[in-house]
C-alpha cells in the first residue's frame, strides 16, 4: 500500500489487508497491541484474529461492497493465543479493493448477551445486500404475474400466488433494513394458518423427499402478533431441519395453563414444536446456537436461528430445542394474551 508508511507513526493500531481478507502489513502500534512482530502478521487470514468469534468472516464475505464498517468491543487475539484484546474496530474499503483496519482498543468486554442484537457489521451488510436484491425480486414479482396469466390449472395459479406472497414478504423485508421503521402493530392470527403457508413453503423447496406432519390442538384461540414475521421465523425453523437431513417434519401445536415464561407467568401459553429427524445440533455448538454467524453447515449463513429468537422475543415469547441424532425439537411458546397485553411488551 503507497501510504502504508505514514501510519508508522501513529499510535492508533492500524493494519491491511487484500480483498479477500488476508493481512499485507501493520504499522509498529497494531503488531505491538498484539504482541508479535509486524513479520508475523503478513499473509494471515484477518478473520483468524478473531477470538472465539465469526462477525469479521460475514464482514469479509456477505457483502464486499460495504465502504465502512464499525465493530464494538471485538475481542481479538493472534491466532492460537487464549488471551483476547478488546477494541473497537473500524473497517473501511481502499479504492484497490482492500480493507483499511483500525484498532481503537477497550478495556473490557461488557459481556452482553450477544443474541440480543444482530452485530452492527452484520446490519451495514444486510444493508448493502439490500440493495443488490431489490431488482432481482421486481424480476420475480413480475414473472410470477405474467406466469399467472398463462396457466389454466388451479395448483399452478397456487404456486404462482405463492411465489408473488414470497416476493411481497422479501421485499419488506429489506424496506425494514433500508428504513428501518417501528414494528406494526400486533393483530389477532391464526397460528396455523401461518403453519399451513409455512407447510406450503416447505411443499415448494423439498418436494417429496421430506414428510410433512401436522399435529395440531384445533381449539387453540387466536393469538396476536405479526404473521409475517412468524412465518419467517418459522420457516426458518423448518428450512434447517430440511438442511439436517430430516426425512420428515411435524409441526405440533398445545395449550399450556399456568405457564411462565422468562419472569412472567401468563394463564394461557401456546406451545408450538417442529420435530425432526434429522442429524441434530452439533455438540460443538449447542452453547452458541442462536447467536448470529454460527452456523454447523459450510455453506450456512448462520442468521436463521438468529432471527427466529429475535421473533419469538419481539412476541414476549422464548424459543428453545432439544436435541439428539435422529431427533431434534424446537420449541416456540407464545403467550396466548390480549392484544394491548402484547403490543405493551413489543414496545418494551
Amino acid at each position: 500500500m503507497a501510504d502504508a508508511p505514514a501510519f508508522d507513526s501513529l499510535l492508533t493500531p492500524v493494519a491491511w489487508a487484500t480483498a479477500d481478507g488476508r493481512i499485507e502489513g501493520s504499522n509498529a502500534a497494531f503488531a505491538s497491541w498484539l504482541g508479535v512482530s509486524t513479520r508475523r502478521l503478513s499473509g494471515l487470514p484477518l478473520a483468524a484474529f478473531e477470538h472465539d468469534g465469526q462477525v469479521l468472516a460475514g464482514v469479509l464475505t456477505t457483502e464486499p461492497s460495504v465502504a465502512f464498517v464499525r465493530l464494538r468491543r471485538l475481542p481479538l487475539a493472534f491466532p492460537g493465543s487464549d488471551a483476547p484484546r478488546f477494541a473497537d474496530v473500524s473497517l473501511s474499503t481502499r479504492t484497490d479493493g482492500g480493507w483499511l483496519i483500525e484498532a481503537h482498543p477497550v478495556d473490557e468486554f461488557p459481556g452482553d448477551d450477544p443474541a440480543l442484537a444482530l452485530p452492527a457489521a452484520l446490519s451495514a451488510a444486510l444493508q448493502g445486500l439490500a440493495h443488490e436484491l431489490r431488482n432481482p425480486l421486481a424480476g420475480l414479482k413480475g414473472a410470477a404475474q405474467l406466469l399467472a396469466r398463462r396457466v389454466g390449472d388451479e395448483d399452478s395459479r397456487e404456486l404462482t400466488a405463492l411465489i408473488e406472497s414470497e416476493v411481497e414478504r422479501l421485499a419488506a423485508l429489506l424496506d425494514r433494513l433500508l428504513s428501518p421503521a417501528p414494528s406494526r402493530p400486533f393483530e389477532p392470527l391464526n397460528i396455523h394458518a401461518v403453519l399451513e403457508r409455512v407447510l406450503r413453503l416447505a411443499e415448494s423447496d423439498a418436494g417429496w423427499a421430506v414428510r410433512l406432519g401436522r399435529d395440531y390442538d384445533p381449539s387453540l384461540p387466536d393469538i396476536t402478533g405479526d404473521a409475517d414475521r412468524l412465518t419467517q421465523a418459522l420457516w426458518n425453523l423448518v428450512r434447517n431441519a430440511i438442511e439436517a437431513g430430516a426425512a420428515s417434519v411435524t409441526l405440533r401445536t398445545r395449550a399450556e395453563h399456568g405457564l411462565r415464561i422468562g419472569d412472567e407467568l401468563f394463564p394461557l401459553v401456546l406451545r408450538l414444536e417442529i420435530a425432526d429427524d434429522g442429524r441434530g445440533v452439533p455438540e460443538t455448538l449447542t452453547e452458541r446456537i442462536f447467536l448470529p454467524l454460527v452456523s454447523g453447515r459450510a455453506e450456512g449463513s448462520g442468521l436463521g436461528l438468529a432471527l427466529a429468537q429475535q421473533v419469538a422475543r419481539e412476541h414476549r415469547g422464548s424459543l428453545a430445542y432439544r436435541s439428539r441424532p435422529g431427533h431434534t425439537v424446537f420449541t416456540l411458546l407464545l403467550p396466548i394474551a390480549a392484544a394491548e397485553d402484547i403490543r405493551e411488551g413489543a414496545r418494551a
